[in-house]
């Protein structure tokens, strides 16, 4: 009896981490996706002020989409994943994929403020 409860506590404890690997990668497909819609903002405002910034400000909004879709990728990834190793490596990737998105937003956000000083 106790080798059985043993077990199920494992198995329940394996589900618990899988899960939050999950939510984990889900969260930061979520942030990478609003920073890549923060970028694009940024580069419409840089293209509205018809400024030399602007290309450079879309292609950080380019970065970022590509970013916010490796993302939601790896988040998928995470939810499917058979292994504890595997879903580690794709909220690794999620988390990674988040913080170009969001580097990418910056860029394109001072490019934008640098449009709009001009």
């Amino acid at each position: 009896m106790s080798i059985n409860k043993l077990l199920i506590a494992m198995a329940l404890g394996l589900a618990l981490t899988a899960c939050s690997k999950q939510e984990q990668a889900a969260d930061a497909a979520a942030s990478a996706n609003e920073a890549a819609a923060d970028a694009q903002v940024a580069a419409d405002q840089a293209a509205a002020a018809g400024a030399q910034t602007a290309d450079a400000a879309q292609a950080a909004a380019d970065t970022a989409a590509t970013a916010a879709d490796t993302a939601a990728s790896a988040a998928a990834d995470a939810g499917a994943a058979t292994t504890d190793d595997a879903a580690d490596t794709a909220a690794e990737t999620a988390e990674t994929a988040k913080d170009t998105a969001q580097d990418a937003a910056d860029t394109a956000e001072k490019a934008a403020s640098e449009a709009d000083q001009k």
